[in-house]
C-alpha cells in the first residue's frame, strides 16, 4: 500500500455521506472565515476616523500680537478642526466634553484654555510663557482611541508652534530687514565720514605746516621787535634833546631869516633909491643941455656901475626867501621834534609791549604748532578710523540678511518647521488591513492545519495492519492534511484579493509561499498528532499561542520580551510571515530563501517525526489500544 493510497482512502472515509461532506468544506472554510473576515474588518480603519466622535472646545480670549492686531488663536485652531473632516468634530462646552468623554459620547476631547493667545503671542515681546492644549481621553472606551487622540493632539501641537514659529521668524527676518536699511544709512554716513576726515587730514596737514611757519615767524619778530626795543629805549630821551635842539636851531634860523629880511628890505630901498637917483640924474643932464647920446652914454656908465649892486639885491632877495624858508622848515622841525619827544614814550612804551606780545606770540605759536602736530596724528587716526568703519560697516552690509518677501516668508517657513520628513518606502502595504494579511494569513494557515485533524486521522490503522513501511504510512497521513491544507489557502487567497481587496504585488509567488507554508504547517501539526496522539493537538495549540506572542505579526518581534527572543528563532511562523511580506509588499528577496529553507527544514522534519512515529506504532501496546486520553 502507497502513501497516495493510503490518502485516498483517508479522503474517501471523510466524503462518504452528506455531514462528512459538509465537514469536509468546513475544515477547507475555517482559515477563510479567520483571515478573510478579520482582514476585511480591520482593513482601513483610518479611513474611517471621520466616523469617530470627538469634542473640541475653547476659552481663549485672544490677545494683541507685536503688531497690535487682535488675535485668537485658539478660535482659529477650533474652526480648522472643525472643517479638517478627519473626525467627527463636535464643538462644546468644556464641561460637555468632560462629560461626553466619561459617557462614551466622544472618543476624546481637546481643549483650548483661556489665555492660550496671549501665552503663544507673549514670545514676540520677549515674555515667553508656554501655551497649553489639554487633552481628555478615556481608556475605558477604547485604547486605541486614546493613542490616536494623542497623536491628533502632537498634530496640533505641532501645527500652532510651525504657525506660530513662522509668524515670529517672519518678524525676526524683518527685524533683519529694518537692521539692513539702518546699517546701509549707517555706511553711507561713514563713508561720508571717511571723505571728511581725509579733507580733514588734508587741511590739518596744512594747518599744521602754517602753524610751524607761524611759529618761525613769530620767532623772528620777537627777535626783532626786541632788538627794536633795544634800540628804542633811550629814544624817549634822544627825541627830547632832538626837539631841544631843533627849537634852538629854529630860532636861530629865525633871528637870521629877520636879519635876511631887513637886509632885503635895505637892499630893495637901495634898489629904490638908485632908481630915483638916475632918473633925476637923466633929468638934470637933460637939463644942463647935455645930448642925448652923452646922457645915454653917461646912463649905460651909471647902470654898469649899478650892476654889482642888482646882482648882490638879487642874490640877498633869495637869500632873504631861502632863509624865510628855512626858518619855516626849521620851526616845522622844532614842532615835529618836539611832538616826536611828546610821542616818543608812548611809542617807546608800544615797541616795549609789541615786543612782549611777540614773545607771547612767539610761545603760544610753537604750542600751536606742537598742538597742530597732535591733532595732525589724531586726525590720521580719525581718518584711518573712519575709512576702517565705512569698510567695516560695507562689509557687515553684506551680512546681514536682506531677504524679498518671498525669501522671508520661505526663511520663516523653514526656520519654525526645519527638517521634512522625506519618506522613501522601499515597500509599501498600503492600508491597515494588507499590513497585517501577512501574520493572520499565516495564523489563518496554522488554525487550518490544526482543526484538519480534529477529523483526520493521522496515520492509516490499516495502512500499519497491512504492514505498510513507517514512511509510506507517514507520508500517506500527511498528504490528505497537505491536499486540504492547499485548497484552504487557494480558497483563501481568493477572497483576500478578490473580496477584500488586498493587493499583492507577486500574486503567484505568494500562493506558490502560501501552499509551502500550509504543506509545512500540516506537516509539523500532523507530526505532533502522530506521535503524541492526543497530546499532540494540545501542543500544536501551545505552539500556536507560543507564535503568536514570538512571531512579530504585528510589532516588530525585536520589541518582545529578550526571553520570547529564541522562540522566535526557532518557530515556523515569523519566518512565514517574513516571507509573505516581502512578496505581497515588493517581492523575492535573497532573504526569503533563508525563508523558504527553513520552512523546507520544518517540512521535511515534520515527516521523519511522522515516520519515527509510525515505526513505534507498529508495535501495540496497552496504552496505544486503550489510551488514557482519546479526543
Amino acid at each position: 500500500m502507497n502513501a497516495f493510497r493510503i490518502a485516498r482512502n483517508e479522503l474517501r472515509r471523510l466524503s462518504t455521506g452528506t455531514m462528512p461532506k459538509l465537514a469536509l468544506v468546513a475544515l477547507v472554510l475555517v482559515p477563510l472565515l479567520y483571515a478573510s473576515f478579520y482582514l476585511y474588518a480591520n482593513y482601513d480603519p483610518y479611513g474611517r476616523l471621520d466616523k469617530l466622535p470627538a469634542a473640541v472646545f475653547t476659552s481663549d480670549t485672544g490677545a494683541k500680537d507685536a503688531s497690535g492686531q487682535q488675535r485668537n488663536v485658539g478660535r482659529e485652531v477650533t474652526d480648522e478642526l472643525t472643517k479638517s473632516g478627519t473626525f467627527q468634530w463636535h464643538e462644546v462646552s468644556e464641561q460637555e466634553a468632560r462629560d461626553g468623554v466619561r459617557d462614551d459620547k466622544y472618543s476624546f476631547a481637546i481643549g483650548i484654555p483661556s489665555g492660550f493667545s496671549a501665552a503663544l503671542l507673549s514670545v514676540g515681546n520677549f515674555q515667553p510663557q508656554q501655551a497649553t492644549i489639554t487633552l481628555t481621553t478615556n481608556d475605558a472606551n477604547n485604547y486605541l482611541s486614546g493613542t490616536i487622540a494623542k497623536q491628533v493632539a502632537e498634530q496640533v501641537r505641532k501645527t500652532i508652534a510651525e504657525k506660530v514659529g513662522s509668524e515670529a521668524a517672519d518678524r525676526f527676518l524683518v527685524g533683519f530687514s529694518t537692521i539692513y536699511a539702518k546699517i546701509q544709512e549707517a555706511s553711507t554716513g561713514a563713508a561720508q565720514l571717511a571723505d571728511g576726515a581725509t579733507q580733514l587730514k588734508s587741511g590739518q596737514q596744512k594747518l599744521a605746516d602754517g602753524a610751524a611757519k607761524l611759529a618761525d615767524g613769530s620767532s623772528t619778530l620777537a627777535t626783532g621787535l626786541g632788538t627794536l626795543k633795544s634800540g628804542t629805549a633811550s629814544l624817549p630821551s634822544q627825541t627830547q634833546q632832538l626837539a631841544s635842539g631843533a627849537s634852538q636851531v629854529a630860532a636861530g634860523d629865525q633871528k637870521v631869516a629877520d636879519a635876511a629880511s631887513v637886509a632885503a628890505t635895505a637892499s630893495s630901498d637901495i634898489q629904490g633909491k638908485l632908481d630915483s637917483y638916475r632918473s633925476q640924474l637923466q633929468t638934470d643932464l637933460r637939463d644942463a643941455g647935455v645930448p642925448e647920446a652923452q646922457v645915454q652914454a653917461i646912463l649905460a656908465k651909471a647902470d654898469q656901475l649899478r650892476s654889482p649892486v642888482d646882482q648882490a639885491n638879487s642874490k640877498i632877495q633869495q637869500a632873504n626867501g631861502d632863509l624865510a624858508k628855512l626858518a619855516d622848515g626849521a620851526r616845522q622841525v622844532s614842532d615835529g621834534a618836539a611832538k616826536l619827544a611828546a610821542a616818543s614814550p608812548q611809542l617807546a612804551s608800544g615797541i616795549a609791549q609789541a615786543s612782549d606780545g611777540a614773545n607771547q606770540l612767539k610761545d603760544g605759536a610753537s604750542q600751536l604748532s606742537d598742538g597742530e602736530k597732535t591733532a595732525v596724528n589724531g586726525t590720521n587716526q580719525l581718518a584711518d578710523g573712519a575709512v576702517k568703519l565705512r569698510d567695516g560697516l560695507s562689509a557687515g552690509l553684506k551680512e546681514i540678511p536682506n531677504p524679498d518677501d518671498p525669501t522671508r516668508s520661505a526663511t520663516a517657513n523653514t526656520i519654525a518647521d526645519p527638517v521634512a520628513v522625506n519618506a522613501n518606502g522601499e515597500a509599501s502595504a498600503g492600508t491597515y488591513g494588507a499590513g497585517l494579511a501577512p501574520f493572520f494569513i499565516s495564523l489563518a494557515t496554522w488554525i487550518g492545519a490544526f482543526v484538519l485533524f480534529l477529523i483526520l486521522r493521522p496515520l492509516s490503522t490499516r495502512a500499519l495492519t497491512a504492514g505498510a513501511a513507517p514512511f509510506r504510512v507517514a507520508v500517506g497521513g500527511w498528504l490528505s492534511s497537505a491536499l486540504l491544507g492547499v485548497a484552504q489557502v487557494i480558497v483563501l487567497f481568493g477572497a483576500v484579493t478578490w473580496l477584500v481587496g488586498i493587493h499583492i504585488a507577486h500574486p503567484l509567488g505568494a500562493i506558490g509561499f502560501a501552499v509551502l507554508v500550509s504543506l509545512t504547517f500540516t506537516s509539523v501539526v500532523h507530526a505532533l498528532n502522530a506521535f503524541f496522539g492526543a497530546v499532540g493537538k494540545f501542543l500544536g495549540l501551545v505552539l500556536l499561542v507560543l507564535q503568536l506572542v514570538s512571531a512579530g505579526g504585528t510589532f516588530p518581534w525585536q520589541t518582545i520580551p529578550d526571553a520570547l527572543y529564541p522562540l522566535h528563532v526557532v518557530l515556523p511562523m515569523g519566518y512565514a510571515i517574513d516571507g509573505f511580506r516581502h512578496l505581497f509588499y515588493s517581492g523575492a528577496t535573497v532573504q526569503i530563501l533563508g525563508d523558504i529553507g527553513v520552512l523546507l527544514a520544518y517540512l521535511v522534519g515534520g515527516i521523519l517525526v511522522s515516520t519515527l512515529a509510525a515505526r513505534k506504532r507498529r508495535v501495540w501496546t496497552v496504552s496505544a489500544l486503550k489510551p488514557e486520553l482519546s479526543l
